[in-house]
């Protein structure tokens, strides 16, 4: 935006916004569909300049990227265009007896003009996943990528750019002055995904105009394993979870409290996994630490920890090696805040009471993660401990689904998306009654008698 004033930039945008939605052209359904198709569209014609950025963002192999990042977005794009008339449409609900005669129906509606405000980690995937929603919705949206992944921000919005004009669909770029000037403006809705700390800052802006708001945060994702777990399959799905995107994932898992009689089998089963996803050692196409700062942070993370795998870094490119920490101290730094980074804690316990305790004595989790064969086990765990979503036997692949929705609780997050959840994120739903001319019963207009005080208890109770 060159020397433009932001804040009277930012201003006259969402003002423009407001102006295109007020004209009512986003709420067709033709008008909806169109639009969805015309940004997958474009997406599937950059598929070669995501990958470059992202590569230059974080190193991410082109297989990580369009699995993790462009294939997710063109799935979820096709789910909503199958979807959206039966969404659309206005619901028919029961109506009480004592609002005879009339109907009653559910109507949707847009929000209005969105804020959406995406992370670094997954630059692409995290600003438009949630942008389907607010197109689906019928919104009108400004975007506010990462200034941390300068690549994927400028893609996204030349992607954006070519698919719509700037009074629908726009991106803002920049770093803490456009987020406090874009927090400044009244929106209808505002979905953040980000740290904790800053998730706290969105809320608070909204506040100011009483704007309702989608935060999805992080926190420390907890991993349990029991001895009647595949322990093999547990190293392995565990090692993908803490390795894909160099662990710089919100529900990435990131500790392990594992039963004490299979700690061993599963250190050697981790190390095994290791030598699978990186052979000879090659570690070549794995993602770096996105800055020097969140590098450094990492690096003093794992100052006087014992470890039994890995450890190793390169200051040049901010790469830290997949590393298992043992015998880790609960109250030592690595355990009081979200690594997002290849480092694992790992902890044991002899009663599974203990490991409950433990996860349920500190924030709730975005994620969680259990590897158990024992059916009672896994209904003791989903009946105490509270958290976002999660897995049984795996890892992450929770969130890669239309069919269910993504959100955290408590410190993780409020609210949902993917799917149906996206559309439902974006829209207000009317409860509409409509009352019959022909009948006009009396009961409820005064004068208050004792015979319609006795026929309105019949109706209500």
């Amino acid at each position: 935006m060159g020397n433009i004033d932001n804040s009277s930039y930012i201003e006259e945008t969402v003002r423009k916004q407001r102006e295109f939605y007020m004209t009512g052209k986003t709420r067709s359904l033709e008008f909806r569909i169109n639009s969805l198709k015309r940004l997958k569209k474009v997406i599937e014609d950059k598929q070669g300049s995501i990958a470059e950025a992202l590569k230059k963002d974080l190193n991410k192999d082109p297989l990580e990227a369009y699995m993790c990042e462009t294939g997710l977005v063109l799935d979820e794009i096709g789910y909503h265009i199958k979807h959206l008339s039966k969404w659309m449409k206005e619901k028919r609900v029961r109506t009480p007896l004592a609002q005879f005669p009339s109907k009653s129906f559910i109507s949707p509606e847009p929000c209005g003009v969105v804020l959406i405000m995406s992370p670094w980690n997954y630059p692409v995937q995290l600003c438009l996943e949630p942008l389907i929603g607010a197109i689906s919705a019928g919104n009108c949206a400004v975007l506010k990528p990462s200034a941390y992944s300068p690549e994927s921000g400028s893609i996204v919005k030349e992607i954006i750019e070519e698919a719509f004009s700037p009074e629908y669909v726009t991106v803002v770029e920049g770093g803490r002055k456009e987020n406090q000037a874009l927090f400044g403006q009244k929106f209808d809705h505002i979905f953040f995904t980000g740290s904790v700390e800053v998730g706290k800052e969105a809320m608070a802006a909204a506040a100011k105009h009483l704007t309702p708001v989608t935060l999805e945060l992080g926190g420390k994702s907890p991993v349990i394993i029991d001895k009647t777990a595949d322990i093999k399959i547990a190293a392995r799905r565990v090692a993908f979870g803490k390795v894909i995107n160099a662990g710089q994932t919100c529900v990435g898992p990131d500790y392990v409290l594992i039963e004490e009689n299979v700690r061993e089998d599963f250190i050697e089963s981790f190390r095994q996994a290791l030598e699978e996803f990186f052979p000879d050692g090659n570690m070549s196409s794995m993602v770096n630490i996105v800055s020097e700062k969140h590098y450094l942070r990492k690096k003093e993370l794992l100052k006087d920890q014992s470890i039994a795998i890995g450890g190793g870094w390169d200051d040049e490119t901010r790469f830290i090696e997949p590393t298992l920490l043992v015998d880790v101290d609960p109250e030592s730094p690595v355990m009081q805040e979200e690594i997002f980074g290849p480092i694992l804690p790992l902890l044991t316990w002899r009663d599974i009471k203990d490991a409950i305790d433990f996860v349920n004595s500190r924030s709730k989790p975005l994620a969680f993660y259990l590897f158990t064969t024992d059916a009672s086990v896994e209904r003791r765990i989903i009946d105490s401990c509270s958290f976002g979503g999660g897995c049984i036997n795996d890892t992450i692949v929770h969130l890669a689904t239309p069919y269910m929705g993504f959100g955290g609780v408590g410190n993780s997050g409020m609210g949902q998306y993917h799917g149906k959840k996206s559309f439902d994120t974006f829209t207000h739903y009317r409860s509409i009654l409509k009352k019959s001319n022909k009948i006009d019963l009396p009961m409820r207009y005064m004068p208050y008698t004792e015979s319609k005080f006795n026929m309105i208890k019949r109706f209500l109770k």
